[in-house]
């Protein structure tokens, strides 16, 4: 029987345009156990294009699950690099900050590779700030770096985000679920989606110490549009971050401009 029911999702699904409705629908066939009107409910959701992981509750974010609350971004696989290059970067003893942490699944990368470091982040919606403290991270919610201690500029070893950088008339050019469900305010970057990566840029060199690293998610050709703000505002040119299928994702700059701080 519980054959006949994995055959008739996995079809339903991928009448309903969904490219690995196999796994989709393992997936939500776990979540709903042997309640049939459950699974009903979340193939349907599914179908009419509401995120996978706000039906499972959970995405997988660097081999490891992140809870995940309806109404919250989902990160991506493409953002893994990111996260583990921030990584890479902090001391076992440092200081890192996460920028729109969302789900908090870059901040409890952060966490689980550098365990004695102190990891903290910063979120605007608190819908999503609730869900990142389930993740176990430590949130301050506002815009920005505007809600973390004044006792944190310039002692930051890492600051890095994957903070709204879509322009504004592009969004609709995004995946059918993304444009129907997901949240506006974590994917809009204004008309050219720079507006929060250049707050973001100068936010990081009033919390970053000299030598610390910013490292942004940002799309296509914005790394040339931010290269002269991380100038003016103290960085080294930008390394720039591929994915694994050798598409730009990020940049990550190190602050070298003598701390001054107003």
């Amino acid at each position: 029987m519980r054959a006949d029911v994995l055959s008739e999702t996995v079809a339903t699904l991928r009448a309903a345009g969904c490219v690995a409705a196999e796994e989709e629908a393992e997936e939500l066939m776990a979540v709903a156990g042997a309640r049939g009107g459950l699974l009903n409910e979340l193939v349907e959701r599914r179908c009419r294009g509401e995120p996978l992981a706000w039906l499972t509750g959970s995405v997988r974010f660097c081999g490891e699950p992140v809870h995940l609350r309806r109404g919250v971004y989902v990160p991506r696989w493409q953002s893994e690099p990111l996260a583990l290059e921030a990584a890479r970067r902090l001391p076992d003893h440092g200081v890192a900050v996460d920028l729109c942490t969302g789900s908090g699944a870059i901040a409890r990368v952060l966490s689980r590779h550098r365990p004695r470091a102190r990891v903290l982040a910063t979120e605007l919606d608190p819908v999503a700030a609730g869900c990142a403290r389930e993740n176990g991270v430590e949130v301050h919610e506002g815009d920005l770096d505007g809600p973390l201690p004044a006792e944190l500029w310039a002692a930051v070893d890492v600051v890095c985000g994957v903070v709204p950088y879509v322009p504004t008339g592009a969004l609709h050019l995004l995946a059918r679920d993304v444009v129907a469900y997901e949240p506006t305010l974590a994917l809009d970057g204004g008309p050219e989606g720079m507006d929060v990566l250049v707050r973001a840029v100068s936010g990081g060199s009033r919390l970053l110490r000299r030598g610390g690293s910013l490292l942004l998610e940002l799309g296509a050709g914005q790394a040339e549009l931010l290269a002269g703000e991380l100038r003016r505002t103290g960085y080294s040119p930008a390394e720039l971050l591929h994915d694994e299928e050798g598409d730009l994702r990020g940049i990550a700059a190190v602050f070298v401009a003598a701390p001054s701080r107003a």
